[in-house]
């Protein structure tokens, strides 16, 4: 089907824009009709000529789907319609991408679709989470609540990840540093110094060696060392993405001394904060079940969470194979044992998340802390002892010299 572009008069008179797929532009034009439309222009859309597939298409922020959420939220609030709220957003949008999505979802609302099925067509955009609360708002009546604890739930979402990507920022380009001054000594300046000393003659001390031999193996076999890491990197990628490899990753990472408390932090967090806005938004425990868990970011998790909806279905509580999984921490169960005894369960997991939101920024700065003097003493180590080790026979020539 080809795709056209049309210009129209709705029955209030106002001219609209848009673009439509259809076999011809009779169909669209009946399209129009059914919509409510009177046609005055439909053009064909054609390419700018060729194109690299994906190259063009900008990608929809999270903060751009916060904002629509706001809003569409404040609208159906003040009594629009469903379809008249996602005209306006959908115009006013200057991110062409999501335009273009926020305009097929009010195109299928208007063809009877509900609104959750209309968004559950945009994976990339609105995920798993999103149309199951957007369903559970649209059944229960209160879709204004549900885009409101939506919007509020992303934003946490959003400032988790920011904090996790600050505290990774920081070592990562102190080391991409390291790597850079340290290969252009070895490969550029070592090679001079060895020269230079060569035609001086003489016994060259232990550590100089050392470094000659490091910085003529690097450069002769240079193309090989690279070539061997962007395997080593394919390699990783490629057993991550197996099941097995990503379990034991994933379970070696929990273990890790500084990381793994963290990460078990961030997934108590995520755990809590996500099953808590579904649940208080009227989204079945099995289903917001199965949705944490294919969002945990940790097959360990991943695994612990199936388990205990396993349990519940068999008829447990969630408190007692939370317990038995030994990925919890026995404080966020007991608290999850009181919130069921006292049938305020979404209200204990949002506490939790937001005790575990603020366990996060304090570990995230701890570890920031920790790693700043580290990092600095790598680097003066290595590139003083590399600086060091070149001068060594300097110094011994001055000595002989002022002997």
């Amino acid at each position: 089907m080809a795709r056209y572009s049309w210009e129209a008069r709705s029955r209030t008179g106002s001219q609209q824009k848009g673009a439509m797929e259809g076999a011809n532009k009779g169909v669209v034009e009946a399209q129009l009709k059914k919509l409510g439309f009177s046609a005055i222009s439909i053009k064909e859309a054609r390419g700018g000529g060729f194109k690299i597939p994906g190259m063009g298409v900008k990608k929809v922020e999270t903060k751009e789907v916060v904002i629509f959420t706001r809003q569409f939220a404040t609208m159906i609030d003040s009594g629009l319609p469903l379809v008249h709220c996602l005209d306006i957003l959908s115009s006013q949008q200057e991110n062409k991408t999501f335009k273009e999505v926020l305009f097929r979802v009010k195109e299928s609302v208007e063809s009877g679709s509900t609104f959750a099925d209309a968004l559950s067509k945009h994976p990339k955009v609105f995920d798993q989470l999103y149309v199951n609360l957007v369903s559970a708002g649209e059944v229960g009546g209160i879709l204004d609540t549900i885009l409101n604890r939506l919007a509020a739930y992303i934003e946490k979402a959003m400032k988790l990840k920011k904090q996790i990507k600050g505290a990774m920022v920081y070592p990562a380009t102190v080391m991409s540093i390291a790597v850079v001054v340290v290969g252009v000594i070895l490969v550029f300046v070592i090679p001079t110094f060895a020269r230079m000393f060569e035609e001086f003659g003489g016994e060259l001390p232990g550590p100089t060696k050392i470094v000659i031999a490091m910085s003529n193996f690097i450069v002769r076999y240079l193309v090989v060392i690279i070539g061997l890491i962007f395997a080593a990197i394919a390699g990783f990628k490629r057993y991550y993405a197996t099941k097995s490899g990503r379990y034991q990753i994933d379970r070696l990472a929990l273990k890790a001394p500084v990381i793994g408390p963290l990460i078990r932090k961030v997934s108590v967090a995520k755990f809590t904060r996500t099953l808590g806005t579904m649940v208080s938004s009227g989204v079945p425990i099995m289903d917001g079940l199965e949705i944490v868990a294919k969002t945990a970011g940790n097959k360990i998790v991943e695994e612990a969470i199936y388990s205990v909806r396993q349990a519940i279905s068999e008829g447990k509580t969630i408190a007692e194979p939370l317990a038995e999984c030994g990925v919890f921490p026995p404080m966020v169960v007991q608290m999850i044992a009181v919130g069921e005894a006292t049938g305020a369960m979404d209200t204990m997991l949002n506490k939790i998340a937001d005790f575990y939101d603020d366990e996060v920024d304090t570990a995230v700065g701890a570890m920031t802390a920790m790693l700043e003097p580290l990092l600095m003493v790598f680097l003066g180590t290595v590139v003083g002892g590399l600086v060091v080790a070149m001068y060594l026979p300097i110094f011994k020539i001055a000595g002989t010299v002022g002997g």
